[in-house]
């Protein structure tokens, strides 16, 4: 056990560098994460669906500019959720990964594999962030529809 301690401190400089203790328990951190964000992906998925449901119904009865580039920029969106969802649903399996290899023994792939899983959750909270932005444009569309509406009465 003291050799296994002596493993993980670093002397450089003058310096002890302590690393971190990886077990079992390090990347089932990221379950109820994975799990709350994918719940809200699927929630962003499914309103976007009705609106754009109701909007396509919109344009069929009025064909007005200002929907068809609100559809076009909803089509964006739903791009977007769907590959923060795929690069979500990678990250909770990298987790699953890392912890099976942990679980075997087999420290340096489950370090990797919880390494992996934490880039792919950042790339999925990068792109959600996208979204975000993108969601405000399309909100600035309405806001923009009806300040001209205002404007020509």
């Amino acid at each position: 056990m003291a050799a296994e301690r002596e493993a993980r401190v670093l002397y450089h400089d003058g310096y002890i560098i302590q690393f971190m203790e990886f077990n079992l328990t390090t990347p089932a951190l990221l379950f109820p994460t994975i799990s709350l964000l994918m719940l809200a992906f699927t929630n962003r998925f499914l309103t976007l669906a009705t609106i754009i449901r109701n909007l396509h119904d919109r344009y069929n009865e009025a064909r007005n500019e200002n929907l068809l580039r609100q559809i076009g920029n909803l089509r964006y969106r739903t791009y977007l959720i769907r590959n923060m969802q795929i690069f979500g649903v990678f990250s909770l399996l990298f987790c699953v990964v890392s912890m099976f290899a942990l679980f075997a023994g087999w420290d340096s792939g489950g370090q990797w594999s919880f390494a992996i899983a934490l880039v792919l959750m950042i790339v999925s909270l990068g792109i959600s962030l996208r979204e975000l932005f993108v969601s405000v444009g399309a909100l600035d569309l309405l806001l923009t529809d009806l300040e001209g509406q205002e404007k020509t009465k």
